[in-house]
């Protein structure tokens, strides 16, 4: 094998001879570093294939850091003609993650002393009470309905999901249903997600502020925060222009079908808002300025950084998922720090938004596919910190024009295509699809004009991977030990 390569190599060289072109790089985003375009240009070739090759309809993505957004694109099309681009602002239903709105509204009640987190809930709503069903239990208060700890329902008996219709309760129906059912379990004691204990939460904060939720989240978050694009509903009438068009799985023939428009009502609260990956991005990037400040600001915000600070600080875990949970909020340990933040699930339509203190990011997700996006917003952290902690061992033993071997190789053998880009002065390969793909890249170290070492996980040289050029100088394939690659033009951001 030895041989064979040292011979190959020896033919490249004598067919390369046509000197490299000088490369001017792309102008980066004033408000991006280099470290983290790079890291930018692979997530969204990564994010172009998984679109591609999964067959979604819309895809959008956005990412802030060091209190900016830095960087939004949308994939796919939001209309069902597929005429009109999905882009970062484009407009989702973002399902559950409409409860951090409503725990924060609470703690903005909590602030002003007109809610306590462990008084019960029928101190604020006297309907919110369950049919007695004998257990000894504790009462459920806000601090159980935020952490999903309390034990209620988690949707309502109309049917709530079920399609086609998806009927939701209204308020009346709601209130109705409450003193009909006893608890799942006693307060306090498992964890059991709940639209319908979020709800109640919303409407005791409405309640103690005398104001609809619709006017109190509106007046008092989104309006503050600048989330222009964020609503306690849905604005259909923009479907297909602004907003994403939901839809149905894929059928075994490939098909998909527009699902039914639906109105949350009374699980508003739970469900029943929409925003864009750039309006949650900036909702991010406040929650992180905020957990940075140790003393109050000289004018009243939005809230308190010691509340932020709480709601954020693990209240309850369970112990059978591991589960750990703040005030409305999830946190998940990953790699050597966390995410923070809150997904969302509804027909035709899947959203998350994480925060990751530890780098001071902020990243959201957006889909109207069945794919669920929670793994897909970390994997876009870790392939930030990934270009973030990257180092090769010792200088590169060549400075060669990087840009030249960016591009899609297409083998037709072993992979559907391998993304190749600069990265950290040599270069990162990436096999797409891939779900996880900040456990499967590779690096390639330059050691002369067109040849590579590939880097082993520990860091060790292995074996040369050397690029081919035509007659005009550009590099069309890669030749590696058990392969070659034909090159295809690199992708634009």
């Amino acid at each position: 094998m030895r041989a064979a390569l040292a011979a190959l190599a020896a033919l490249l060289a004598g067919s390369a001879a046509a000197a490299p072109r000088p490369v001017t790089p792309p102008a980066l985003p004033p408000s991006m570093s280099p470290a983290t375009a790079e890291a930018v240009r692979l997530i969204d070739a990564w994010a172009d294939a998984a679109l591609v090759y999964g067959r979604w309809p819309a895809y959008s993505i956005a990412i802030g850091e060091r209190g900016r957004l830095v960087w939004s694109k949308g994939y796919g099309h939001v209309d069902a003609d597929r005429r009109v681009p999905a882009r970062g602002d484009t407009i989702y239903s973002i399902c559950s993650i409409s409860k951090l709105f409503t725990a924060v509204a609470v703690m903005q009640q909590w602030e002003a002393g007109r809610l306590r987190l462990d008084e019960p809930i029928t101190t604020y709503l006297p309907w919110a009470a369950h049919r007695p069903d004998g257990r000894d239990a504790i009462p459920v208060t806000l601090r159980t309905l935020l952490t999903h700890s309390a034990g209620v329902q988690r949707d309502s008996e109309s049917g709530s999901w079920t399609g086609p219709d998806f009927r939701f309760p209204t308020r009346a129906e709601l209130q109705a249903e409450i003193g009909r059912q006893p608890p799942l379990y006693p307060a306090g004691r498992f964890y059991q997600y709940s639209n319908i204990g979020i709800s109640l939460a919303g409407e005791a904060a409405a309640s103690v502020a005398g104001r609809d939720y619709a006017g109190l989240v509106t007046s008092s978050i989104i309006e503050p925060l600048g989330l222009a694009d964020t609503r306690p509903d849905h604005p259909y009438h923009l479907i297909g222009t602004r907003m994403a068009l939901g839809w149905s799985p894929l059928a075994r023939d490939g098909s998909r079908t527009p699902l039914a428009r639906f109105d949350a009502r009374a699980i508003t609260p739970a469900a029943g808002f929409t925003s864009t990956a750039e309006d949650l991005v900036r909702f991010g990037l406040w929650q992180l300025d905020l957990l940075k400040q140790d003393v109050l600001p000289a004018r009243p915000g939005v809230l308190r950084p010691s509340t932020l600070k709480e709601m954020q600080r693990v209240q309850f875990v369970d112990p059978p998922t591991g589960t750990s949970l703040g005030l409305g909020f999830f946190s998940e340990v990953d790699g050597e720090g966390h995410v923070v933040g809150h997904d969302g699930s509804c027909p035709g339509y899947h959203t998350t938004l994480l925060i990751r203190p530890e780098s001071d990011t902020a990243v959201a997700v957006m889909t109207t596919d069945n794919h669920e996006v929670w793994a897909d917003t970390v994997q876009v952290h870790r392939l930030l910190d990934a270009r973030r902690q990257h180092q090769f061992k010792g200088p590169a033993a060549a400075i060669v024009p990087l840009e030249d071997y960016a591009g899609r190789y297409v083998s037709g053998v072993w992979d559907s295509e391998t993304i190749i880009l600069p990265w950290n002065g040599g270069l990162v390969t990436l096999s797409l699809p891939e779900a996880e793909p900040a456990a499967h890249l590779g690096f390639l170290k330059p050691v002369a004009p067109d040849r590579f070492r590939r880097i082993a996980p520990d860091g060790s040289a292995m074996h040369e991977v050397i690029f081919q050029r035509d007659t005009s100088g550009r590099v069309v394939a890669k030749q590696e030990f058990f392969q070659r690659s034909r090159r295809e033009p690199p992708p634009e951001l």
